[in-house]
């Protein structure tokens, strides 16, 4: 008597429910749907279910091992719906092969132009490294000019450069 009193108070798992019904989740969600079970969730979202559930559950799953019919069987429709179902089907999957042969079409020439890109890309930063050095050798020429002083006629004379000037 006490035993069972603390047994409804306890709450089990997802993990404990599968094994102590020794099967997947899958299986316990069909049992949950038979037995008109809903499982809670504590307040940390964890999914638990009752010891009065489990023991439902376990009843549920006898009963379904000694053949018992499937909660709802798929109803049989009509051929016009099967057709309407069967051209629905094609057609989507007519638009899907236009739609990729159109997007595959559009995009057949991308490679190239990234391949160019990139090429554009590295030349253009080779051709400014050329103008950083260009501009760095201009700079090294316009000094060494200013070294030359006019002395007349048309002579330049350089200018010794000292190490304070």
């Amino acid at each position: 008597m006490i035993l069972e009193q603390e047994l409804k108070g306890k709450t089990l798992s997802p993990q404990e429910v599968r094994s102590i019904l020794k099967t997947d989740n899958k299986e316990i969600v069909e049992l949950c749907k038979r037995a008109s079970i809903l499982p809670r969730k504590n307040s940390k979202g964890q999914t638990y279910f009752s010891y009065e559930e489990v023991k439902n559950l376990r009843k549920v799953q006898a009963m379904k091992n000694a053949s018992m019919p499937p909660a709802k069987a798929p109803a049989k429709q009509p051929s016009a719906i099967l057709n309407i179902l069967n051209s629905l089907r094609e057609m989507e999957n007519k638009l899907s092969d236009r739609i990729s042969k159109v997007i595959d079409e559009k995009l057949e020439g991308m490679d190239e132009v990234v391949v160019e890109l990139i090429r554009c890309k590295t030349d253009n930063e080779t051709l400014r490294q050329k103008i950083i050095d260009l501009n760095k050798e201009i700079y090294q020429l316009k000094n060494d000019l200013n070294t030359y002083k006019p002395v007349g006629l048309g002579f330049y004379k350089k200018k010794e450069k000292h190490i304070w000037d």
